[in-house]
């Protein structure tokens, strides 16, 4: 699988009313129109989310 995958990506989370996985980014009309035509098979809002991140910075 690719790290930049959206099982990877910060923005994509578990919908418990609709029961599946969606991108959570908040697109205002401009960008959906650039997200939905990106030609690149990689996501120009993905950032990794890395769940033990914070407990590094801790230790």
């Amino acid at each position: 699988m690719e790290k930049n995958s959206c099982d990877y990506c910060i923005h994509y989370s578990y919908n418990e009313e609709y029961e599946c996985y969606e991108c959570d980014m908040n697109l205002d009309e401009d960008e959906m129109i650039r997200f939905l035509s990106y030609s690149r098979s990689e996501c120009p809002h993905f950032r990794y989310g890395d769940d033990y991140k914070i407990v590094r910075k801790q230790m």
